[in-house]
């Protein structure tokens, strides 16, 4: 149950509450202002309060957001945890009013049992005149169980855990500085593997307490840092640096060292990641940009983040956040801060630094970032969603392949029957910074902050009874739209619809399964018939008939069935440079008539075998499936 993967999910469940909070930092902001001034002396007060309660009931928010994050959103979940929590609350309270709290750990107990009982009891069966309250109906009441007997346990043990809670906060706070910088190695760290929401959670509202002047007590370095506390904010005040000046400084360093002729695609996609991470905090599609390509850099990335945490420490600067580190949530919580403005000439000597030493590692050892090595660049995901979707489907290795799919911000999470057949070289060309497999099925794929648009695109397949036939690059090189291949019949589309590539080297591969039914004597053609009734035909080159032969060699005959991948024909790519009149090969169904609906790829580079490059749904088969 608590595997890497189950890991994961709850980090992402985690994020859904920590949506709320940035709404308490704008009412305590707001609170701030001189309403005397306009006839509101009220308001202060009345905009505190507001702030301060979304804090006072964090743990029902998390407890909720948990509880539906681990049980596909089911609303008997959610329900279920918030009776929970009022159950827990109730029964501490009678017991003894100033004794146990409904803390955040509460709430993550309570909503992680939710949220697995919502999956265990779905199916669940009483008998027949009591079957009124099984399935998802028994979810709220084997949580009003649970919840008792927790808050019983609780009044027990209570003390003794505030004691320990107490101890372990002294203890990380004993280690000063570089306890501050372990926790920032660490955050930079499992920010590769999606789990830094579970090392937020309890540095962020667990470790630490504080009396408020009210007599509330706030637990953990966020709602301490907003109560008042001025010892609070260690744990998020080094993270400006690194997200507001580092990460967009990686970002141009990419942009200045990429390619003259791809600087222009480049620089539109990096200032948007650099503006996204300024503004809102959201780092992923900087860090994945260089995290494949050089893991090492990473690391170094990492320590400095630690180091820079340690500095704003040992400076005494205090400055805390409600979801991210971003500009946003600087100038909203400034007045709350501590030396805060200190921020802005660290921020400027982290960027420099980062600046220069990207720009000279990117230099130095030739890594192959964005805009360098074609086929590791972000792609622009804007617009163009619902029409790729069907293609990362396939190279996710199709929805039978999908036991669980999910999303936070940047990436999706997966679980997948057989995560070998994830095709990531076809993922990335279609625009995923990275993927990441966990071991046992699980899989991380990041597509920035579009990742959640693509998640609903691929449910919506899922659900449909409509049979998407995929097609594999057929060879290596460089794929092109159909209207510029060199030849009328085929740019035109005469012969039928398709695309068409520039190889780089001389095999020929099949792009579907299906049976071969036409090799031309010349060797220069080959037509497939696919089990949906597609005719295929893969055409070598323009003008390449009149070689009579030359330079080609047939693996296959007609009759014999072939596989996605398989060797078809191999030709002397030198042979055909000197004698054809373009190398484009295109790759075209000749029924096209019989097609109802295409996806294309981005027309780039491509890998021989690579999935996911055309996509095509056929009339007869979806009205056949619409039949059943």
């Amino acid at each position: 149950m608590f595997g890497i993967g189950y890991l994961q999910r709850l980090g992402r469940a985690m994020m859904l509450p920590m949506t709320v909070l940035p709404a308490a930092a704008v009412f305590l902001m707001l609170s701030r202002l001189p309403w005397d001034a306009v006839g509101l002396a009220s308001a202060p007060s009345l905009l505190h309060a507001a702030g301060m309660a979304i804090f006072a009931y964090v743990p029902y928010v998390f407890a909720i957001g948990i509880a539906l994050g681990l049980s596909n959103q089911s609303v008997h979940a959610g329900m279920a945890s918030l009776v929970g929590m009022i159950i827990f609350g109730a029964v501490t309270q009678a017991f003894d009013p100033g004794g146990v709290q409904p803390s955040m750990f509460a709430g993550v107990v309570i909503g992680m049992l939710s949220g697995w009982a919502g999956e265990r009891f779905k199916s669940f069966q009483l008998p027949e005149s009591l079957q009124f309250f099984g399935g998802t109906r028994f979810v709220p009441i084997f949580m009003s169980g649970f919840s008792f007997a927790f808050a019983w346990l609780m009044i027990g043990i209570g003390q003794g855990l505030l004691v320990w809670i107490g101890a372990t906060g002294g203890l990380v706070n004993s280690a000063g500085g570089f306890g501050i910088f372990l926790y920032g190695f660490l955050h930079r760290i499992l920010v590769a593997f999606g789990l830094h929401h579970l090392l937020n959670h309890l540095f962020w509202f667990q470790i630490g307490d504080y009396t408020a002047p009210d007599g509330n007590v706030y637990f953990g370095d966020m709602p301490r840092f907003f109560a008042g506390d001025p010892t609070a904010g260690v744990y998020m005040t080094g993270l400006y640096p690194v997200i507001m000046f580092a990460l967009p400084a990686i970002a141009y360093a990419i942009i200045h060292e990429a390619r003259e002729d791809l600087k222009p695609k480049t620089a539109k996609q990096f200032r948007v990641a650099a503006l996204t991470a300024f503004v809102t905090g959201v780092t992923e599609p900087v860090e994945f940009a260089f995290l494949f390509v050089a893991p090492y850099l990473f690391i170094v990335h990492a320590l400095l983040s630690g180091g820079i945490m340690w500095l704003t420490y040992e400076l005494g600067i205090r400055e805390g956040f409600t979801f991210s580190a971003g500009a946003l949530e600087y100038i909203i919580n400034f007045r709350l801060s501590e030396r805060g403005w200190m921020i802005i000439p660290i921020g400027l000597a982290v960027g420099a630094l980062y600046y220069v030493l990207f720009r000279w590692s990117i230099r130095r050892f030739q890594l192959s970032t964005p805009g360098r090595e074609d086929s590791t660049r972000l792609d622009d995901w804007g617009g163009d969603i619902p029409y790729r979707a069907p293609l990362v489907l396939q190279a996710l290795g199709g929805k039978d392949n999908i036991a669980r799919i999910e999303a936070c911000i940047t990436r999706l999470r997966l679980t997948l029957n057989d995560d070998r057949r994830v095709d990531a070289k076809s993922l990335r060309h279609l625009g995923a910074a990275g993927v990441i497999r966990l071991g046992g099925g699980h899989v991380q794929v990041v597509f920035g902050t579009y990742s959640d648009l693509i998640r609903g695109e691929i449910v919506k397949l899922m659900q449909l009874d409509v049979h998407q036939v995929q097609f594999h690059a057929p060879l290596q090189g460089r794929m092109i739209p159909l209207e510029e291949v060199d030849d009328p019949i085929f740019a035109q589309k005469l012969v039928g619809k398709g695309v068409a590539f520039i190889p780089d080297k001389g095999e020929l591969v099949a792009p579907v399964r299906g049976k071969i039914i036409h090799l031309y004597p010349t060797k220069h053609a080959i037509g497939i018939e696919t089990p949906e009734g597609l005719e295929v035909l893969l055409h070598i080159g323009i003008n390449t008939s009149q070689m009579n032969g030359e330079g080609f060699t047939a693996l296959v005959g007609e009759g014999d069935e072939v596989m996605p991948g398989q060797p078809l024909i191999r030709f002397h790519l030198p042979t055909l440079r000197a004698h054809a009149k373009s190398l484009a090969t295109p790759m075209v169904i000749t029924n096209s008539d019989i097609v109802r609906s295409w996806r294309f790829a981005p027309f780039k580079a491509v890998k021989k075998g690579q999935a996911a490059v055309m996509s095509v749904v056929v009339r007869e088969r979806e009205n056949r499936g619409a039949k059943l």
